[in-house]
């Protein structure tokens, strides 16, 4: 039997109840469109394993939202999958009901700063106006116009003054900040980042999240991977639990509690103290059981 497609309302989503619990939201700028991301019943495999499981998830407009889950869970894979990165086996993505190739102009990426080629020979400018070319189309180079918008970028997140420096010479805050200015400069109405608090300081931590708030504010949806459970209630909205399959996705207060974390974290989360970057780990996490998997390498259909 086929699935229905996710139903279009700001509600928690949670495996396995086939239900969805409205709640009152205010009306931000895109939501007339619809939600902001979805995806449907996507599967990814390595292989013969599967490392997403017929994943269900409605992103409303405007949200800021976290996906947690432990080492393995497939967070970099499901954000990878949603923008073609990553082969998919079954299921389809939307962006604004859409497919992705359709809206690759209304989304900005921001990757794991540890995938980044950082000695390529290249200055802070040169990166952050790399973020205009998709406006530009392949016959058109960036003139004063696209500078002086990377330049207003860079300035957002206190980077203006390193325009000029190779990136190689920046310390991994700063490299994190170019990254994220290379993405406001697109202008884009979703985003998803990758692990934007991973080895950064205090004060770089605090102002990326300042800058998540306010593009949040200005009607943008961003989606984050995040490791940090203890600071998703204080710097999100919506949060998805992830582990191979989606264990639940709604708002904070009504998803983010402590049988979902059970589940999404086989039974065994616990807190340790803040390490050095003043993050907090978790303990004991591990993923889920496998997957059954079918003769022809996929899944097997769930009862």
């Amino acid at each position: 039997m086929t699935k229905p497609a996710p139903a279009q309302t700001a509600g928690a989503q949670t495996a396995g109840t086939g239900q969805t619990a409205i709640t009152d939201r205010p009306t931000r700028r895109g939501d007339a469109a619809g939600p902001a991301i979805e995806v449907t019943d996507l599967t990814v495999a390595y292989g013969e394993r599967p490392v997403l499981w017929d994943v269900d998830l409605t992103v409303p407009a405007g949200t800021l939202m976290a996906i947690v889950g432990p080492n393995g869970a497939g967070k970099t894979t499901l954000i990878k999958a949603i923008l073609g990165l990553l082969p998919i086996a079954a299921g389809h993505v939307l962006i604004y009901g859409r497919p992705y190739a359709e809206q690759r102009q209304r989304v900005g990426y921001v990757p794991q700063r540890g995938s980044v080629d950082w000695d390529f020979p290249t200055n802070v400018l040169d990166v952050v106006t790399m973020g205009r070319y998709g406006a530009l189309g392949w016959f058109r180079r960036p003139g004063r116009q696209e500078r002086a918008l990377a330049l207003e970028a860079l300035a957002k997140v206190g980077m203006r003054d390193y325009a000029a420096r190779q990136i190689s010479q920046l310390s991994g805050g700063q490299q994190q900040r170019t990254f994220l200015a290379r993405a406001l400069v697109q202008d884009a109405q979703v985003y998803f980042m990758d692990e934007p608090f991973q080895g950064v300081d205090a004060t770089t931590e605090r102002a990326i999240v300042t800058l998540l708030k306010e593009l949040r504010a200005a009607g943008k949806t961003v989606v984050v991977v995040h490791h940090d459970l203890q600071t998703v209630p204080e710097y999100f909205d919506w949060v998805t639990l992830l582990n191979v399959r989606r264990i639940a996705s709604g708002p904070v207060a009504q998803v983010f509690t402590e049988e979902n974390l059970r589940l999404t974290y086989g039974g065994r989360v616990g807190f340790l103290s803040r390490n050095g970057n003043g993050h907090t780990d978790t303990a004991g996490a591990a993923p889920l059981a496998p997957t059954p998997v079918a003769a022809n390498g996929l899944p097997e259909a769930k009862p």
